[in-house]
């Protein structure tokens, strides 16, 4: 059995895993997931993980290429360069539409299946000729965010987005926003993803808006920095925080009572299942009759003992 080897370049990563199944009777099976993540975000991981374990255990290798500095262009580049390299199937998220549409419906011209997870919908999915969607509707998840917000007495509101250049990302905003059942306005704020940058801006936001009770960060890039900002203005705890996904970091914070709760999307099987899913198409052709929905879930500090032990891994 060979041993996963795990080969990291710039922008991409292969992960073999053990070809168990070839010496069971299948052929072996190639497979491409394509994010959109900056190398920079250490949330992808699990992604890895995902892919990883699932080639394991259904016996097939996957790889994972993203653009180094989350360059929607750029990603559009490594579907066209993942289809001409003519895998068995294609795993992308659909970061923006408009852009993706093209190369990923080239691909399934091609006669290759594609599996969309994380961003995008399933309607989405549909009209670029994909198989299925795996991921956590972004409106929804907000929507749901929003409504759990106000039932805990949130009237106003910062969204600190630090993907303004991924609409998907910024869905959830704008679910939140209609969840407290208020306009969005300006209370979407563009942060850039520098942990520095990201931290002056609320402090600064906050500041000028000493009416904000509540704040909502769209994953680990924004909500470390604003854990820190929370810190050091002396507000830990004392304004509404909820965020997406989880960390290292976010988990601790939601310990503390700093974090009310994280929404949980689960990386893991956004990865995790599309493999295993492709896998048993090619083989047996089987597919499930519908989408996947990975989350929302919301991650409190009463649930915290399973997510602890594999946050950053597997959560």
């Amino acid at each position: 059995m060979k041993q996963m080897i795990a080969s990291l370049a710039i922008g991409a990563a292969i992960i073999s895993a053990p070809v168990a199944a070839t010496a069971a009777g299948h052929e072996e099976l190639n497979y491409v997931l394509v994010s959109h993540a900056p190398d920079s975000d250490t949330w992808w991981n699990t992604i890895k993980n995902g892919i990883a374990l699932a080639g394991e255990q259904v016996g097939v290798n996957v790889e994972y290429r993203n653009p180094p500095t989350g360059d929607i262009a750029d990603m559009a580049r490594i579907i066209e360069q993942a289809t001409a390299s003519a895998p068995d199937g294609i795993i992308t998220t659909l970061a923006d539409f408009d852009v993706l549409q093209g190369p990923i419906s080239n691909a399934v011209d091609q006669g290759i299946d594609v599996i969309i997870m994380n961003t995008g919908t399933p309607e989405q999915a549909r009209e670029v000729g994909a198989l299925m969607y795996v991921g956590q509707p972004e409106y929804d998840a907000g929507l749901a965010a929003g409504m759990r917000a106000k039932g805990e007495g949130v009237t106003n509101f910062l969204c600190v987005n630090h993907a303004i250049q991924q609409p998907t990302v910024g869905e959830r905003c704008r679910g939140y926003a209609d969840g407290l059942g208020i306009e969005l306005g300006n209370a979407m704020m563009d942060s850039g993803t520098d942990p520095s940058e990201i931290k002056n801006k609320v402090m600064a936001y906050l500041s000028a808006n000493p009416d904000v009770d509540g704040i909502l960060t769209l994953g680990p890039v924004s909500a470390d920095p604003t854990i820190a900002a929370l810190d050091e203005m002396g507000l830990s705890g004392e304004i509404h925080f909820g965020t997406f996904d989880l960390g290292e970091e976010i988990v601790k914070a939601i310990k503390s009572g700093t974090i009310n709760w994280g929404i949980d999307q689960q990386p893991f099987l956004q990865a995790y299942l599309p493999v295993v899913v492709l896998a048993n198409w090619d083989r047996y052709g089987v597919l499930p009759g519908n989408n996947i929905n990975s989350g929302p879930g919301f991650v409190t500090a009463d649930g915290l003992e399973k997510v602890e032990e594999f946050a950053g891994e597997y959560r």
